[in-house]
């Protein structure tokens, strides 16, 4: 095979990685042989708009169904009427917080869960129930069913994302969205949160090991995450850093053509 054309290849090459290399290093100061402590996050609070799964359970189940007519296992009709349900066509599946922080429960009438943690919204419930005497020893689980945050700037895939388990670390969230994109500020790592009904900005460097002690590396639900870019678009510093990187990848293989052929 042509020498020159071997050369040449690898000097495309070169060329090539060196333009399209922008690999971050995470949590640059952190020693493999320490422990570092987390701030473990505040527990997740039910909030206005979010949507609710409740699932009553019991000894008797027949006793639990009146209470179930929302979690897709049953449907109760305007005779009061029960028969068996289907998740696809349940398009009000659960329970809505409005925006005084109450739901509308069955038999129970309304019911305050905004401000407070699942637990404490299955255990406000469950003493409900009792107090009702309409079951001794019920069951009550409560999960979020819209639980979303919100992904901005330059990250790969902006938009929100659907969290399953009701819990995400920031790290998480970004490997969700794709990673962060080569204009990608890593000390300006931006969580709004709404905290007493008004927004707060948090601000994260993900190349440092404290970011695991900030209050918002572990996500709520809907968080903002913005990401800032290193240079806003079509700017004379963007265009340098572009330019800079093209020159720097031409004179590198200049540099290896020239040392070849000498």
């Amino acid at each position: 095979m042509n020498k020159k054309l071997i050369v040449w290849g690898m000097g495309i090459v070169l060329f090539m990685s060196s333009c399209a290399s922008h690999n971050f290093l995470y949590l640059q100061d952190m020693d493999p042989e320490k422990q570092y402590l987390s701030s473990g996050g505040q527990e997740v609070k039910v909030q206005p708009g979010d949507r609710l799964d409740i699932v009553v359970t019991c000894k008797n189940p027949e006793l639990a169904i009146p209470f179930n007519t929302r979690s897709g296992s049953y449907r109760l009709s305007s005779e009061g009427n029960v028969t068996s349900g289907d998740l696809a066509s349940q398009p009000q599946r659960g329970y809505r917080v409005d925006e005084k922080g109450n739901i509308e429960f069955p038999i129970i009438g309304s019911i305050h869960a905004g401000g407070l943690t699942l637990l404490q919204a299955s255990d406000t419930i469950t003493q409900k129930i009792m107090k009702g005497k309409y079951i001794q020893e019920p069951i009550v689980t409560v999960d979020f069913l819209n639980f979303k945050i919100y992904m901005l700037g330059e990250v790969g895939h902006p938009g929100p994302i659907n969290v399953d388990e009701n819990h995400v670390n920031l790290l998480e969230a970004i490997s969700m969205a794709g990673d962060l994109s080569p204009k990608a500020k890593t000390n300006r790592v931006l969580v709004l949160r709404t905290v007493n009904n008004s927004r707060q900005v948090y601000v994260n460097d993900i190349r440092s090991s404290k970011i695991m002690e900030s209050p918002t590396f572990y996500l709520q639900q809907n968080d903002i995450v913005y990401v800032e870019p290193k240079y806003r678009n079509n700017s004379k510093e963007d265009q340098g850093f572009k330019y800079g990187t093209s020159l720097l990848s031409a004179a590198s293989v200049l540099s290896w053509i020239f040392y070849y052929f000498k």
